[in-house]
């Protein structure tokens, strides 16, 4: 038995030495070190033996067990150094390969331009956590308790926050405009922001919905600030953003935290406003709420309504983005899937 180890020793360090990949390799730890190799074979038959004649053998199989494994390891660092090693003659005056740029996410871009129009206009970037709680949520913003306009905007509720109420019951932001609020406090009026972020809503996606989304919004507070320039600071920004001229339409909408309050929509660029499921076959898309801050949203800012003014609007970042490129479902902005970012770089 001892001669039949050292014969399998010599052959396999033999081809361990003259394997040429790791392929090669991998196929000679099998042949004589596997749950079924020539080693493990041999082992196999060492019940066979007298007590000292076995342990001697056994000692023996050990070590070649392990020259075997060390050969093999040996020559898997020799082919990495062979691989690694340049051959033939180098042209030094060839140009090398460019490492791959990534870019910008779409949204994130269109944020970034959204901000330039609107520095250009003299308001400044706000911004504040996605951790709010429902006095910033709904409280301040003039949603009562048991209103039902909190059930189109619920979000989501942070453990430990059961059965509290006011600033210690804590949520995911489910909307910016909290941060209008935050915002007058601390600076006061006049006033002229943005706030970009991501929001959180509690609902079904769809072509036109997502759990986690962009919004972007504005603020304008000033003293005998009319409703016409609100308009014209729409269509301002819109014609900015996309290089030209859009349609848009503003119909009567309720939300709690403006009074008037107004659906504003544009005309729908994925179709051209010939119908699509992005626009529900109609032609055009709502893309942001806007109107006149409500008077207790100023009065929970500690302003007083009488004396200022203003006006919202609040823009559905995704959905802008759609109609930027075309796209529509917005599922695929948020997809993480290279294949479909890549193309906006």
């Amino acid at each position: 038995m001892r001669e039949r180890l050292e014969a399998m020793k010599e052959a396999a360090l033999a081809a361990a030495q003259g394997a040429g990949n790791a392929d090669e390799l991998l196929q000679i730890r099998h042949q004589y070190l596997g749950k079924k190799g020539e080693l493990t074979l041999i082992l196999k038959e060492l019940g066979k033996l007298e007590p000292e004649e076995r342990r001697q053998t056994g000692m023996l199989a050990n070590e070649i067990k392990d020259a075997i494994t060390q050969a093999i390891t040996a020559r898997e660092e020799a082919l990495v150094d062979e691989g690694s090693a340049i051959q033939g003659e180098i042209d030094l005056t060839l140009p090398g390969i460019p490492p791959v740029s990534g870019g910008l996410h779409p949204i994130t871009q269109m944020s970034y331009d959204l901000n330039d129009a609107f520095l250009s206009l003299g308001f400044e970037v706000f911004a504040e956590g996605e951790i709010t709680s429902e006095k910033y949520a709904f409280d301040n913003l003039n949603f009562p308790p048991d209103h039902p306009a909190r059930d189109t905007m619920d979000t989501y509720w942070l453990k430990g926050s059961e059965g509290k109420t006011g600033a210690q019951r804590l949520c995911l932001r489910p909307h910016l405009t909290g941060a209008s609020v935050r915002y007058l406090m601390q600076f006061g009026a006049p006033a002229r922001f943005v706030y970009p972020g991501r929001v959180y809503r509690n609902e079904n996606t769809d072509a036109r919905h997502e759990r986690a989304f962009f919004q972007y919004e504005a603020l304008i507070v000033e003293k005998d600030f009319s409703f016409a320039s609100g308009q014209l600071l729409v269509s301002t920004i819109l014609e900015k953003v996309f290089g030209r001229k859009v349609d848009t339409r503003m119909r009567a909408g309720f939300f709690p935290f403006v009074e008037p309050g107004f659906e504003i929509d544009m005309k729908c660029l994925v179709c051209g406003g010939s119908g699509c499921k992005v626009c529900k076959q109609v032609g055009w898309i709502e893309v942001m709420p806007g109107g006149t801050p409500h008077p207790n949203v100023l009065r929970a800012a500690g302003l007083d309504p009488d004396i200022w003014s203003g006006f919202y609007i609040n823009i559905g970042l995704d959905r802008l983005v759609m109609m930027r490129y075309g796209v529509d479902d917005v599922r695929l902005f948020h997809s993480a899937d290279l294949r479909f970012l890549s193309q906006f770089r």
